[in-house]
Order: C-alpha cells, then sequence, then structure tokens
C-alpha cells in the first residue's frame, strides 16, 4: 500500500544560504526528497517516520541568524502525482541527456529519459541523481553488468542500458519505488533491467563492472564492503547520497575493503564520489 507523505514548508531568511543548512539537518532526520522554493524550501517525509518533535533541531539554527518559519501537510498518495506534475519540468544534463514525464514534449538529445516519478525519488532534480546520470555519462557502461542500488524511479538503470549496458539490476527497499521502476521499463523500452524489491540480500550473487548506490550515509557505510565483494576487479563503484562533510568517513571505509577515491562532484553541498581498487 503506497504511504502518506508530510509536506513540510519552509520559509527561510536568508533563504539562499539558509536552504542548505536546513536541508543537511532535514536530510539526517529522514526528509527523502526537497524542493527549492523562492522562500525557502518543501521538504517530504513519509507519515509513518514522521515525528513533530524532530522539528526541535532547527531551533537552535535561530542562535547562527537563521529566521525559519514551517507548516506541515499530509500528501494522501493518490494526491503525489498532482504535486510532482505541477512542479516537474525537464532537465537537459551537458546537452546529452534529457529527462522528462509522459506529459513533456520530446527533446532531441543523444539519450531521453522518459520518467514518471509518482511516489518515487529519482527524475533527476535532486543534486545527487543528477551527479549520479553525469557520472554515467562520463563514464558509459558499455557491456557492463550494472548494480543500481536505492534505484528510486529506475532512472539510473534505464540510462546504464541506453548507454550500453547489457545487464542491470535495479534494487529498492520501497515497494512504490519497485512498481515504478517496472513501469518506467517499460515506458523506455529496456530489455536487460530486471527490478527487485528489498534491500542489500536482493543483490544477485555476481560480480558487476559497474555499481551504483545512491542511499543515505549509515546505509552506505554498512554495504559499502559488500559491494567491494562484487566488484570487478577493474570496475567503479559510484556513491551518492550524503554531504560533503561526510565524505572522510565514506573514504574510509572503502579504504578499509581495498576501495580508492578516483573523484568526486559536489553540488549544493551533495556528493557524488567515484571509487575504485
Amino acid at each position: 500500500m503506497a504511504a502518506t507523505y508530510i509536506q513540510l514548508n519552509l520559509s527561510i531568511q536568508p533563504a539562499e544560504a539558509g536552504r542548505e543548512v536546513v536541508l543537511a539537518v532535514l536530510s539526517e532526520l529522514g526528509f527523502e526528497s526537497f524542493v527549492e522554493t523562492e522562500k525557502g524550501l518543501e521538504a517530504y517525509i513519509q507519515e509513518s517516520d514522521w515525528n513533530p518533535d524532530q522539528l526541535d533541531a532547527l531551533y537552535p539554527l535561530s542562535e547562527h541568524g537563521f529566521d525559519i518559519v514551517w507548516s506541515l501537510q499530509a500528501i494522501p498518495p493518490e494526491n503525489w502525482n498532482a504535486v510532482w506534475e505541477s512542479d516537474f519540468q525537464p532537465i537537459v544534463i551537458e546537452n546529452q541527456c534529457a529527462v522528462r514525464a509522459h506529459f513533456h514534449d520530446p527533446i532531441d538529445v543523444p539519450y531521453e529519459l522518459v520518467i514518471t516519478p509518482k511516489m518515487s525519488f529519482g527524475t533527476g532534480h535532486h543534486q545527487t541523481t543528477y551527479m549520479m546520470l553525469n557520472y554515467l555519462l562520463q563514464h558509459p557502461p558499455q557491456d557492463h553488468s550494472l548494480l543500481d542500488m536505492g534505484c528510486g524511479t529506475g532512472v539510473l538503470a534505464i540510462l546504464a542500458e541506453k548507454l550500453g549496458a547489457n545487464s542491470i539490476h535495479a534494487i529498492d527497499v520501497e515497494p512504490w519505488c519497485y512498481q515504478n521502476t517496472v513501469e518506467n521499463i517499460a515506458t523506455n523500452a529496456c530489455q536487460n533491467i530486471t527490478a527487485a524489491e528489498g534491500d542489500r540480500n536482493q543483490i544477485p550473487k555476481k560480480e558487476f563492472n559497474t555499481i551504483m548506490a545512491n542511499i543515505n550515509m549509515n546505509v552506505l557505510l554498512l554495504d559499502i564492503p559488500l559491494y567491494a565483494e562484487q566488484l570487478h576487479p577493474e570496475g567503479s563503484l559510484f556513491l551518492s547520497g550524503f554531504f560533503t562533510q561526510d565524505i572522510p568517513a565514506i573514504e574510509s571505509k572503502a579504504n578499509q575493503v581495498g576501495l580508492q577515491l578516483v573523484d568526486y562532484q559536489t553540488k549544493d553541498n551533495w556528493v557524488a564520489a567515484h571509487f575504485k581498487r
């Protein structure tokens, strides 16, 4: 059964400097997705994960010069599409890849992805998804086996197939993400993607040339050793879902299992990082 979400509307002053700080705090509290507004942010969290006391974490920010006013509303599952469609505009990455919904006009780029998000995270608008799509464009997985953990809408897996990956496994713990991935696979006429609902236990016992995991930091720290075990000796591991201040912890865990940081990208304090042996 699809979940009800809580939408937190925040007016932040000063908005530009405050967005980054507030977003970092809310991400640690379990908020899953964010939309920048003229006055601040909209943030979304599942009702089952919501506790009003969580917002106590925002009060100390007033001592650092931020003025924050918020309001709340519940978003029933049947209204989620309308919320996204009202704000969802196509994006284009490096003039190579476009992400649009079915209700948008086609976009003339080499790789066009038709993604209808529904309840799922991953349209390319969030900084982490954008950077991971960019990494795929920079490192095309031609003839690769690829694992997409925390697949959301399946957007990374779909681009991977369009770039030539021949065996792709897309996994997400949330049932609506799995269902949405299946729908988007069909919309994009993909043939090489196997979708699964679940956690690390759903990863098939095989070697992957490319592993992509866009999850939260705690899950990444837990799962990096498993990714290392199943990564081809010359393969690449791409991680995102954490902040610049978390780079040392992520790099340290990767180093413990024989992986070295090649490079990383940042966007609004979010990070996507590339590791190899």
